[in-house]
Protein backbone atom coordinates (compact mmCIF):
# COMPACT_ATOMS: atom_id res chain seq x y z
CA UNK A 1 0.00 0.00 0.00
CA UNK A 2 2.79 2.39 0.87
CA UNK A 3 4.59 1.42 -2.33
CA UNK A 4 1.54 2.16 -4.44
CA UNK A 5 1.04 5.53 -2.80
CA UNK A 6 4.64 6.49 -3.42
CA UNK A 7 4.35 5.43 -7.06
CA UNK A 8 1.23 7.53 -7.59
CA UNK A 9 2.89 10.49 -5.94
CA UNK A 10 5.92 10.09 -8.20
CA UNK A 11 3.68 9.99 -11.27
CA UNK A 12 1.92 13.18 -10.17
CA UNK A 13 5.22 14.97 -9.65
CA UNK A 14 6.44 13.79 -13.05
CA UNK A 15 3.23 15.02 -14.69
CA UNK A 16 3.60 18.42 -13.10
CA UNK A 17 7.21 18.63 -14.26
CA UNK A 18 6.29 17.58 -17.81
CA UNK A 19 3.45 20.09 -18.00
CA UNK A 20 5.64 22.85 -16.61
CA UNK A 21 8.35 22.01 -19.12
CA UNK A 22 5.98 21.69 -22.09
CA UNK A 23 3.79 24.76 -21.51
CA UNK A 24 5.38 28.15 -22.17
CA UNK A 25 3.70 31.55 -21.85
CA UNK A 26 5.38 34.39 -23.72
CA UNK A 27 4.51 37.90 -22.58
CA UNK A 28 3.74 40.81 -24.90
CA UNK A 29 6.89 42.50 -26.18
CA UNK A 30 8.98 39.35 -25.79
CA UNK A 31 9.99 36.51 -28.09
CA UNK A 32 11.69 33.20 -27.13
CA UNK A 33 13.92 31.07 -29.28
CA UNK A 34 13.48 27.28 -29.04
CA UNK A 35 16.45 24.92 -29.31
CA UNK A 36 16.36 21.16 -29.77
CA UNK A 37 19.56 19.47 -28.72
CA UNK A 38 21.26 22.86 -28.91
CA UNK A 39 20.04 23.77 -32.42
CA UNK A 40 17.62 26.59 -33.13
CA UNK A 41 14.26 25.33 -34.38
CA UNK A 42 11.68 28.10 -34.04
CA UNK A 43 10.64 31.32 -32.31
CA UNK A 44 7.82 31.60 -29.79
CA UNK A 45 5.79 34.80 -30.10
CA UNK A 46 3.57 36.34 -27.39
CA UNK A 47 0.92 33.85 -26.17
CA UNK A 48 0.59 30.22 -24.95
CA UNK A 49 2.86 27.59 -26.55
CA UNK A 50 3.68 23.88 -26.14
CA UNK A 51 7.11 22.42 -26.66
CA UNK A 52 8.41 18.85 -26.49
CA UNK A 53 9.57 18.22 -22.91
CA UNK A 54 13.17 17.17 -22.35
CA UNK A 55 13.93 17.60 -26.07
CA UNK A 56 13.15 21.29 -26.59
CA UNK A 57 14.31 24.11 -24.39
CA UNK A 58 14.24 27.91 -24.40
CA UNK A 59 17.45 29.30 -25.88
CA UNK A 60 17.14 33.10 -25.54
CA UNK A 61 14.47 35.44 -24.24
CA UNK A 62 14.60 38.49 -26.46
CA UNK A 63 13.08 41.93 -25.76
CA UNK A 64 11.32 43.10 -28.93
CA UNK A 65 10.39 46.57 -27.64
CA UNK A 66 12.30 49.71 -28.63
CA UNK A 67 15.29 50.14 -26.36
CA UNK A 68 17.40 53.17 -25.46
CA UNK A 69 21.06 53.01 -24.49
CA UNK A 70 23.43 55.83 -23.63
CA UNK A 71 26.60 56.19 -25.66
CA UNK A 72 29.50 56.89 -23.26
CA UNK A 73 31.41 60.13 -23.58
CA UNK A 74 34.60 59.97 -25.64
CA UNK A 75 37.23 62.30 -27.04
CA UNK A 76 37.05 63.04 -30.75
CA UNK A 77 39.70 64.83 -32.82
CA UNK A 78 38.11 66.97 -35.53
CA UNK A 79 39.44 67.70 -38.99
CA UNK A 80 41.03 70.95 -37.78
CA UNK A 81 42.73 69.14 -34.83
CA UNK A 82 40.35 70.31 -32.11
CA UNK A 83 39.67 67.82 -29.31
CA UNK A 84 36.04 67.63 -28.18
CA UNK A 85 34.13 65.35 -25.82
CA UNK A 86 31.04 63.79 -27.35
CA UNK A 87 28.26 61.58 -25.98
CA UNK A 88 24.87 60.50 -27.24
CA UNK A 89 21.99 58.02 -27.18
CA UNK A 90 20.90 55.28 -29.56
CA UNK A 91 17.35 53.99 -30.06
CA UNK A 92 16.96 50.52 -31.58
CA UNK A 93 14.46 47.68 -31.85
CA UNK A 94 14.82 43.96 -32.59
CA UNK A 95 12.99 42.80 -35.71
CA UNK A 96 14.26 39.21 -35.86
CA UNK A 97 14.80 37.46 -32.52
CA UNK A 98 16.73 34.56 -34.05
CA UNK A 99 19.26 36.79 -35.85
CA UNK A 100 19.70 39.00 -32.78
CA UNK A 101 20.32 35.90 -30.65
CA UNK A 102 22.62 33.90 -32.94
CA UNK A 103 24.25 36.34 -35.41
CA UNK A 104 26.11 38.46 -32.85
CA UNK A 105 27.42 37.95 -29.35
CA UNK A 106 26.47 40.55 -26.72
CA UNK A 107 24.18 42.57 -28.95
CA UNK A 108 23.95 45.67 -26.75
CA UNK A 109 27.70 45.96 -26.37
CA UNK A 110 28.18 45.45 -30.13
CA UNK A 111 25.71 48.26 -30.95
CA UNK A 112 27.28 50.70 -28.47
CA UNK A 113 30.81 50.06 -29.71
CA UNK A 114 29.70 50.33 -33.33
CA UNK A 115 28.06 53.70 -32.64
CA UNK A 116 31.13 55.01 -30.78
CA UNK A 117 33.44 53.97 -33.60
CA UNK A 118 31.32 55.66 -36.25
CA UNK A 119 31.00 58.81 -34.14
CA UNK A 120 34.79 59.13 -34.25
CA UNK A 121 34.79 58.44 -38.00
CA UNK A 122 32.01 60.84 -38.97
CA UNK A 123 32.90 63.69 -36.64
CA UNK A 124 36.61 63.30 -37.31
CA UNK A 125 35.99 64.20 -40.95
CA UNK A 126 34.40 67.54 -40.03
CA UNK A 127 35.71 70.81 -38.64
CA UNK A 128 34.73 72.14 -35.24
CA UNK A 129 32.43 74.80 -36.73
CA UNK A 130 30.67 72.12 -38.77
CA UNK A 131 30.21 69.95 -35.67
CA UNK A 132 28.59 72.77 -33.76
CA UNK A 133 26.33 73.94 -36.59
CA UNK A 134 25.40 70.70 -38.41
CA UNK A 135 24.31 68.34 -35.63
CA UNK A 136 21.31 67.08 -37.61
CA UNK A 137 23.60 66.17 -40.50
CA UNK A 138 25.85 64.23 -38.08
CA UNK A 139 22.86 62.29 -36.70
CA UNK A 140 21.68 61.41 -40.21
CA UNK A 141 25.10 60.16 -41.33
CA UNK A 142 25.53 58.09 -38.17
CA UNK A 143 22.09 56.55 -38.56
CA UNK A 144 22.77 55.53 -42.17
CA UNK A 145 26.14 53.94 -41.43
CA UNK A 146 25.12 52.08 -38.24
CA UNK A 147 21.83 50.85 -39.69
CA UNK A 148 23.62 49.28 -42.65
CA UNK A 149 26.06 47.57 -40.29
CA UNK A 150 23.40 46.19 -37.90
CA UNK A 151 20.81 45.00 -40.45
CA UNK A 152 22.32 41.43 -40.58
CA UNK A 153 21.70 41.21 -36.82
CA UNK A 154 17.95 41.64 -37.17
CA UNK A 155 18.13 45.09 -35.54
CA UNK A 156 16.43 48.30 -36.64
CA UNK A 157 18.30 51.47 -35.58
CA UNK A 158 15.58 54.11 -35.21
CA UNK A 159 17.56 57.14 -34.09
CA UNK A 160 21.03 58.20 -33.03
CA UNK A 161 21.22 61.53 -31.22
CA UNK A 162 24.35 63.44 -30.25
CA UNK A 163 23.59 64.83 -26.79
CA UNK A 164 26.56 67.03 -26.05
CA UNK A 165 29.63 68.36 -27.86
CA UNK A 166 32.04 69.89 -25.34
CA UNK A 167 35.13 71.67 -26.71
CA UNK A 168 38.05 72.47 -24.34
CA UNK A 169 37.63 75.47 -22.04
CA UNK A 170 40.32 77.56 -23.71
CA UNK A 171 38.71 76.91 -27.09
CA UNK A 172 35.30 77.94 -25.73
CA UNK A 173 36.82 81.19 -24.46
CA UNK A 174 38.44 81.84 -27.84
CA UNK A 175 35.15 81.18 -29.61
CA UNK A 176 33.34 83.55 -27.24
CA UNK A 177 35.89 86.29 -27.98
CA UNK A 178 35.55 85.64 -31.71
CA UNK A 179 31.77 85.83 -31.53
CA UNK A 180 32.00 89.06 -29.53
CA UNK A 181 34.36 90.54 -32.11
CA UNK A 182 32.01 89.50 -34.92
CA UNK A 183 29.05 91.10 -33.16
CA UNK A 184 31.00 94.31 -32.58
CA UNK A 185 32.08 94.29 -36.21
CA UNK A 186 28.49 93.89 -37.42
CA UNK A 187 27.36 96.63 -35.04
CA UNK A 188 30.09 98.98 -36.34
CA UNK A 189 29.11 98.20 -39.94
CA UNK A 190 25.45 98.88 -39.17
CA UNK A 191 26.31 102.16 -37.42
CA UNK A 192 28.52 103.25 -40.31
CA UNK A 193 25.80 102.33 -42.79
CA UNK A 194 23.25 104.27 -40.77
CA UNK A 195 25.48 107.34 -40.55
CA UNK A 196 26.19 107.13 -44.28
CA UNK A 197 22.49 106.96 -45.11
CA UNK A 198 21.80 109.86 -42.74
CA UNK A 199 24.50 111.97 -44.39
CA UNK A 200 23.12 111.09 -47.82
CA UNK A 201 19.63 112.09 -46.74
CA UNK A 202 20.93 115.35 -45.24
CA UNK A 203 22.89 116.12 -48.42
CA UNK A 204 19.86 115.34 -50.57
CA UNK A 205 17.75 117.58 -48.34
CA UNK A 206 20.24 120.43 -48.66
CA UNK A 207 20.37 119.87 -52.39
CA UNK A 208 16.60 120.02 -52.68
CA UNK A 209 16.53 123.11 -50.46
CA UNK A 210 19.20 124.81 -52.59
CA UNK A 211 17.28 123.95 -55.76
CA UNK A 212 14.06 125.28 -54.30
CA UNK A 213 15.78 128.47 -53.12
CA UNK A 214 17.33 128.95 -56.57
CA UNK A 215 13.97 128.39 -58.21
CA UNK A 216 12.44 130.89 -55.75
CA UNK A 217 15.09 133.47 -56.53
CA UNK A 218 14.64 132.87 -60.25
CA UNK A 219 10.90 133.28 -59.95
CA UNK A 220 11.33 136.42 -57.82
CA UNK A 221 13.84 137.86 -60.30
CA UNK A 222 11.50 137.05 -63.16
CA UNK A 223 8.62 138.77 -61.41
CA UNK A 224 10.82 141.76 -60.45
CA UNK A 225 11.95 142.08 -64.05
CA UNK A 226 8.37 141.81 -65.23
CA UNK A 227 7.32 144.51 -62.73
CA UNK A 228 10.16 146.78 -63.80
CA UNK A 229 9.24 146.18 -67.42
CA UNK A 230 5.64 147.11 -66.78
CA UNK A 231 6.73 150.14 -64.76
CA UNK A 232 9.03 151.21 -67.58
CA UNK A 233 6.22 150.72 -70.08
CA UNK A 234 3.91 152.83 -67.93
CA UNK A 235 6.58 155.51 -67.50
CA UNK A 236 7.26 155.53 -71.22
CA UNK A 237 3.56 155.79 -71.96
CA UNK A 238 3.18 158.64 -69.45
CA UNK A 239 6.20 160.42 -70.92
CA UNK A 240 4.76 160.00 -74.40
CA UNK A 241 1.46 161.47 -73.33
CA UNK A 242 3.14 164.41 -71.65
CA UNK A 243 5.40 165.00 -74.64
CA UNK A 244 2.44 164.93 -77.00
CA UNK A 245 0.56 167.34 -74.75
CA UNK A 246 3.51 169.71 -74.57
CA UNK A 247 3.92 169.48 -78.34
CA UNK A 248 0.32 170.56 -78.73
CA UNK A 249 1.02 173.56 -76.47
CA UNK A 250 -0.78 172.30 -73.39
CA UNK A 251 0.50 174.32 -70.42
CA UNK A 252 -0.90 171.86 -67.92
CA UNK A 253 1.27 169.02 -69.27
CA UNK A 254 4.32 171.17 -68.87
CA UNK A 255 3.36 171.96 -65.30
CA UNK A 256 2.89 168.22 -64.65
CA UNK A 257 6.35 167.40 -65.99
CA UNK A 258 8.01 170.11 -63.87
CA UNK A 259 6.08 169.11 -60.72
CA UNK A 260 7.05 165.45 -61.16
CA UNK A 261 10.74 166.25 -61.41
CA UNK A 262 10.40 168.67 -58.50
CA UNK A 263 8.83 166.01 -56.26
CA UNK A 264 11.44 163.41 -57.23
CA UNK A 265 14.26 165.81 -56.34
CA UNK A 266 12.70 166.48 -52.95
CA UNK A 267 12.40 162.74 -52.32
CA UNK A 268 16.06 162.11 -53.16
CA UNK A 269 17.19 164.93 -50.92
CA UNK A 270 15.08 163.66 -48.07
CA UNK A 271 16.44 160.09 -48.40
CA UNK A 272 20.09 161.13 -48.67
CA UNK A 273 22.07 159.84 -45.60
CA UNK A 274 24.28 162.95 -45.59
CA UNK A 275 21.41 165.39 -45.22
CA UNK A 276 19.87 165.55 -41.79
CA UNK A 277 18.26 169.03 -42.02
CA UNK A 278 17.12 170.75 -45.24
CA UNK A 279 16.58 174.50 -45.58
CA UNK A 280 15.07 175.52 -48.87
CA UNK A 281 12.67 178.13 -50.17
CA UNK A 282 9.40 176.63 -51.10
CA UNK A 283 6.77 178.50 -53.06
CA UNK A 284 3.59 176.78 -52.02
CA UNK A 285 1.43 178.52 -54.61
CA UNK A 286 3.67 177.31 -57.45
CA UNK A 287 3.59 173.70 -56.22
CA UNK A 288 -0.18 173.85 -55.74
CA UNK A 289 -0.67 175.27 -59.20
CA UNK A 290 1.50 172.50 -60.59
CA UNK A 291 -0.59 169.89 -58.76
CA UNK A 292 -3.68 171.57 -60.15
CA UNK A 293 -2.21 171.27 -63.60
CA UNK A 294 -1.64 167.58 -62.98
CA UNK A 295 -5.30 167.19 -62.07
CA UNK A 296 -6.46 169.06 -65.19
CA UNK A 297 -4.15 166.91 -67.32
CA UNK A 298 -5.58 163.75 -65.80
CA UNK A 299 -9.12 164.93 -66.46
CA UNK A 300 -8.24 165.75 -70.02
CA UNK A 301 -6.70 162.30 -70.55
CA UNK A 302 -9.74 160.58 -69.07
CA UNK A 303 -12.12 162.62 -71.24
CA UNK A 304 -10.15 161.71 -74.36
CA UNK A 305 -10.32 158.07 -73.39
CA UNK A 306 -14.09 158.21 -72.91
CA UNK A 307 -14.54 159.84 -76.34
CA UNK A 308 -12.55 157.03 -77.97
Amino acid sequence: MNFFSGFVLALLVLAVVVIATAVKIVRQGKEYTVERFGKYTRTLRPGLHLIVPFFDQIGHKMNMMEQVHAVPSQDVITKDNAVVQVDGVVFYQLLDAAKAAYEVNKLESAIINLVMTNIRTVMGSMTLDELLSHRDQINTRLLTVVEDATSPWGVKINRIEIKDIAPPRDLVDSMAKQMKAEREKRAAILNASGEREAEILIAEGKKEATILQAEGRREAAFRDAEAREREAQAEARATTLVSDAIGEGDQQALNYFIAQKYVESLKEMALSPNQKTIYMPLEASGLISSIGGIAELAKSALSDTDKK
